[in-house]
C-alpha cells in the first residue's frame, strides 16, 4: 500500500491552492515562501505528478491539482466539523508543545484520541522550546531542555541522542559511506539554521569535516528528514524522533554512534494544580509510549 503524503503538507498545498500564490500561502501559514515551495515541491515528488503549472504571472492549478484540491478540502472540511463536534461536548485539555516533537507526539496523540475519545485533547504548537505557566492558561506542555525547576511537576519522556541518518538507497551508492571520514565525499543536511547538531556529533566522533559548513540548511527537522529520505544527503536528527523513519526503512543510520546532548523531552504541570483524572492518564500513557520506542 503507497504510503501516505504528510497532512501538513496537504494543508500547505490547500492554503497554496485557494490562492494559488507562494507568497500569500507563506503568510497565511506563518513560514517563509521557500518553506511553502519545498513543501509543495515535495508533495509533488511523493505523489508523482505535478500540481501546480509555474507561470510567469503565478500559479495555475494542473488538472491533477484542480481534482485533489477538491478532495482535499473536503477532507479538511470533515476534519474541522469532526473538531467543533467533540469539542462541543466534551472540554478539552490544553495541551502545548514544541513543533521539534510532533514528529513524535501527534501519532501519539491521535493514538489516544482513538482510544479514549472521553478524554478530548487539543494542542497547541510553538517554536518556543518551553512553557511559562504564569501567562499561558495550558493544563500540561511538553517542554524541551534541560531538567525543568521552578517548582514544575515534570515526568521524563525520552532524552535527546543525535545520529546521522541517511537513504538506504545512498548509503548502497558508489560514494562509500563506512567511516566517519566518508561524511566529507556527502552532503550535510542540517535540521536547524546553525551547524550545532552536526558539532556536536562530530566533536563526540573524534572527525573534523571540510563540508559542515557547504551543505544544506532546514527551519524543521522534518524538511531535512524528508530530503534525507530522497538520497540527496545525510541529515543529522534525534534517534526517538525519527524511530519510526528507521523502523519502516525509509531512513537507515550509516553509524551506531548516539550522541546524548544532555536535553531531554518533558511533560510538565503548572505549579500547585491539581490534575484531572484524565490528565493523569495522558500523561502515564505517554511516558509508557515513550519507554517503548
Amino acid at each position: 500500500m503507497k504510503r501516505l503524503p504528510p497532512l501538513p503538507a496537504l494543508h500547505t498545498f490547500l492554503i497554496t491552492a485557494q490562492c494559488c500564490n507562494f507568497t500569500r500561502a507563506a503568510q497565511q501559514l506563518h513560514i517563509t515562501q521557500g518553506a511553502v515551495s519545498r513543501q509543495i515541491a515535495g508533495l509533488e515528488d511523493h505523489l508523482g505528478y505535478a500540481l501546480f503549472f509555474r507561470q510567469a504571472r503565478g500559479l495555475a492549478l494542473t488538472p491533477q491539482g484542480r481534482e485533489l484540491f477538491a478532495r482535499i478540502q473536503q477532507v479538511f472540511n470533515l476534519i474541522d466539523e469532526a473538531v467543533e463536534h467533540v469539542g462541543a461536548k466534551r472540554e478539552a485539555l490544553q495541551l502545548k508543545a514544541p513543533t521539534c516533537v510532533m514528529r513524535w507526539l501527534l501519532p501519539r496523540l491521535m493514538q489516544w484520541q482513538a482510544q479514549r475519545p472521553d478524554v478530548p485533547v487539543e494542542l497547541t504548537t510553538t517554536v518556543a522550546h518551553g512553557v511559562d505557566f504564569r501567562r499561558e492558561a495550558f493544563d500540561a506542555a511538553v517542554v524541551y531542555g534541560p531538567p525543568p525547576n521552578h517548582g514544575l511537576t515534570a515526568r521524563h519522556l525520552f532524552d535527546e541522542q543525535l545520529t546521522p541518518v541517511c537513504s538506504p538507497r545512498l548509503l548502497a551508492g558508489p560514494l562509500p559511506l563506512s567511516t566517519y571520514s566518508d561524511l566529507d565525499t556527502h552532503m550535510l543536511l542540517h535540521p536547524t539554521c546553525d551547524e550545532q547538531d552536526w558539532e556536536t556529533w562530530l566533536k563526540v566522533a573524534g572527525i573534523t569535516l571540510n563540508n559542515i559548513g557547504k551543505g544544506q540548511h532546514f527551519e524543521t527537522l522534518d524538511l531535512a528528514m524528508s530530503v534525507a529520505s530522497q538520497g540527496t544527503g545525510v541529515a543529522i536528527g534525534d534517534w526517538a524522533l525519527i524511530a519510526e523513519d528507521l523502523a519502516s526503512g525509509r531512513l537507515v543510520m550509516p553509524f551506531e554512534l548516539k550522541v546524548p546532548t544532555g536535553l531531554a523531552y518533558y511533560v510538565v504541570l503548572p505549579p500547585r494544580s491539581t490534575p484531572s483524572p484524565g490528565l493523569l492518564e495522558l500523561m502515564d500513557w505517554l511516558c509508557r509510549q515513550a519507554g517503548e520506542r
